[in-house]
């Protein structure tokens, strides 16, 4: 007997985008639409109705937007929800937004070639869907609006540029992202980062990090260097790496075919890594769906980096982390709020051995 299907809601004030949805997801065995709902009204009604396992929903609807759905929502009945997001810039806000309030994942409708971008956006949909069903999202339970922490003061921290912390993520990386990012100081060590997304969220994403974090956040461009108190992540679409140049470091950021499925890939980062730093180094994985960096970060900890990933209990999906730590990647499971210290605390056990 296989597997049940993953029964999804659909919400979605277009009636035509609700039967696109609808005819497409059903289309795959695995998953079951039973019930649709065209505003988070009728939403609410259905979902303790039809208790599906995960629901879609539209970024930008009237009466109430997806965002403030989700404010209402999760604190009192968390779910598993994939955002359907346009790709203009509001739509991209609200996109980041509503992950910032528990949204898993998004997909973005297509903007041309719409028939051949609507079946790529389909299959996306329902991988994204198959795999949100596994999300643990219950640590939105009675959670509140997060509040923007006050940025960390310096603490005595050598301003050395010959250490650099490396992190890959994506499914609820985001907020991972923001949680580690929100504990650094100003005087850390350079931060790379790569996270799944597509091109146009990264600089939003980097500039929303921008305003949480002590450190300065932006979206790479190709020959930044890595310096104390700076942030660079990954621009979307693009591979990034990191290299030496002479005694500093810098990132390259180009195009090229995806790696593990992904562009930009954690895996393309975390070998540049092992490469460029061997031992002045720290990798941590953290949440995200599959195994893309998991072997990039066994080459980092063969070069003498330190290597963590986040434990299964504060992710939203144990994917990359657990193939990481299977492999022998990681040589410690840190639950997310003690990733940033743990990090530090190497660091400077690293400096004093200089």
């Amino acid at each position: 007997m296989g597997a049940k299907p993953v029964r999804v809601l659909i919400v979605d004030d277009s009636a035509l985008v609700r039967e696109i949805l609808a005819t497409g997801l059903n289309s795959d065995p695995g998953i079951e639409v039973v019930g649709t709902a065209t505003d988070p009204f009728n939403a609410r009604d259905k979902l303790l109705r039809l208790k599906p396992d995960v629901m879609t929903l539209d970024v930008e609807m009237p009466k109430m937007d997806g965002v403030e759905f989700l404010h209402q929502l999760m604190p009192q009945y968390p779910i598993p929800v994939i955002m359907v997001s346009a790709l203009t810039e509001r739509g991209r806000k609200i996109t980041l937004e509503a992950l910032e309030f528990g949204a898993v994942d998004f997909v973005t409708k297509p903007k041309s070639d719409v028939a051949n971008g609507l079946q790529r956006m389909m299959q996306a949909l329902a991988t994204k869907v198959k795999m949100a069903a596994t999300a643990n999202v219950s640590h939105w339970k009675h959670r509140q609006r997060p509040a923007a922490p006050a940025p960390r003061q310096a603490r005595p921290l050598s301003a050395s540029t010959n250490h650099v912390i490396v992190i890959g993520a994506s499914t609820g990386g985001t907020e991972a992202i923001r949680e580690v990012l929100t504990r650094l100081p100003v005087n850390s060590p350079g931060v790379v980062i790569t996270q799944h997304m597509p091109s146009g969220f990264t600089q939003m994403f980097a500039q929303r990090m921008d305003e949480v974090s002590a450190m300065q956040v932006k979206e790479a461009a190709d020959g930044d260097s890595v310096i104390p108190g700076r942030v660079l992540i990954a621009p979307g679409g693009m591979h990034m790496s990191i290299v030496r140049s002479g005694g500093s470091y810098l990132v390259r950021c180009q195009d090229g075919p995806k790696v593990n499925g992904h562009k930009p890939s954690v895996e393309v980062l975390m070998r540049s890594a092992a490469t460029a730093l061997g031992p002045h180094a720290v990798g941590a994985m953290l949440t995200g769906m599959g195994g893309d960096g998991a072997k990039g970060l066994l080459a980092m900890r063969q070069a003498g980096a330190r290597t963590l990933a986040q434990d299964e209990a504060t992710c939203v999906v144990f994917g990359m982390p657990r193939v990481a730590w299977e492999c022998g990647a990681a040589e410690q499971l840190v639950p997310l709020q003690k990733i940033a210290d743990t990090v530090l605390s190497w660091l400077n056990r690293k400096e004093e051995l200089v």
